[in-house]
């Protein structure tokens, strides 16, 4: 249908032009009002450009607009698959936690990560439909546009209308080099003239119009088309941003629980190199109490620091110590194998060095409830 089209547009410029030259060569016979004016030719061309600009810019809208909502359409299924084996990492995770159930931890920070990154993505889907593909489907159905062609389509047809009259007069004129000419020829020749000159100045004035609806339209079309674009790569470079950063963040967490984990695993292998050595007793009058009774007065002037516990550690064996997060600890011996002994809360015994981070603030107060809570 387009290539008819333009096959009918060059037809009508051919003709025109047949008929100018036509209508200058027989211009002694007073045909001045026949030829067509460059004024008017220059308007005929520059609205063919702008309904071709207008035309090219609404396939493109056209195009955002499909892919912006195939990649919604897409996307959303995609979310539905990443969320369900996000829900499924987090109940494994929760279901599973214990001290010494790495994976599970690990799950468990996976899960929670890409239920982030997806309410992300929901973020710039809802920007996508919102803020690119309704304004760009409204303004190719808008009102402006379709009222613009509606103009250009009657400027159009009239011109075909000027076409014909002019052709018309000019078989009328060509009578006159008869010597006989009736009165009647005289009257229909002034009455095509008449007509002419009517549609020739409606039509330019329905040109201008054309022209300035069709140019009004264009600039519309370019600016709320650049607009979107900006709105569309802003929501996506926020989008990637966030995702980086929520990325980072779950790849820190994972390297410091495999960090913990293999240290975890050293301790256990190592474990059996280790000499607990014997709590010694206090020689009291029940013979009862070791050093680590409340009343005792000189215990902590063996330690060699005092530490706060940064990661919970679970007594799988006797000799080992719990800990718990916050907790602190007055660490007295530090083996070459990865283990501390140190007292906690009235017990005793061993734990990983690793759980444990050194404070030297820590207020002799806190020390003593934890050291005297049995």
């Amino acid at each position: 249908m387009e290539a008819i089209k333009k096959q009918a547009t060059r037809l009508r410029e051919q003709v025109a032009k047949q008929q100018q030259a036509v209508l200058k060569h027989l211009g002694h016979f007073s045909n001045e009002g026949i030829i067509v004016d460059e004024a008017e030719l220059q308007c005929y061309q520059h609205l063919q450009n702008l309904y071709n600009s207008t035309r090219a810019a609404k396939h493109f809208q056209k195009n955002i607009v499909r892919g912006a909502e195939g990649f919604v359409s897409i996307s959303s299924k995609q979310m539905e698959i990443l969320r369900k084996l996000a829900d499924e990492c987090c109940k494994y995770g929760a279901e599973n936690q214990s001290e010494n159930n790495y994976v599970a931890r690990t799950v468990l920070q996976f899960g929670a990560a890409h239920n982030l990154m997806e309410n992300e993505k929901e973020i710039l889907l809802g920007v996508l439909n919102d803020q690119v593909s309704k304004p760009l489907r409204a303004l190719i159905t808008g009102a402006p546009l379709e009222d613009a062609r509606h103009l250009t389509h009657r400027y159009d047809k009239l011109r075909q209308e000027v076409e014909a009259q002019a052709a018309e007069v000019l078989r009328r004129r060509s009578k006159t080099r008869d010597s006989e000419i009736s009165a009647e020829s005289c009257m229909k020749l002034q009455a095509a003239e008449a007509r002419l000159t009517e549609l020739k100045s409606t039509m330019m004035a329905l040109g201008r119009e054309a022209a300035a609806a069709m140019s009004s339209v264009e600039n519309q079309q370019q600016e709320i088309t650049a607009q979107r674009l900006f709105s569309m790569v802003d929501a996506e470079r926020c989008y990637n941003q966030h995702v980086l950063t929520i990325l980072d963040k779950l790849h820190a967490e994972m390297i410091l629980e495999e960090q913990l984990n293999e240290s975890a695993l050293q301790s256990v292998t190592t474990q059996r190199d280790v000499i607990f050595p014997p709590e010694p007793k206090n020689n009291t009058s029940n013979g009862s109490e070791n050093h680590m009774h409340p009343n005792h007065k000189d215990a902590h002037k063996d330690a060699l620091y005092i530490a706060k516990v940064i990661h919970p550690f679970d007594a799988q064996a006797e000799g080992e110590l719990s800990l718990f997060i916050d907790d602190f600890v007055v660490v007295r011996q530090v083996a070459p194998t990865g283990w501390s002994e140190g007292e906690c809360k009235g017990k005793a015994g061993w734990f990983p060095s690793a759980y444990i981070e050194k404070h030297e603030t820590a207020p002799a107060s806190k020390i003593m409830e934890e050291r005297s809570t049995p």
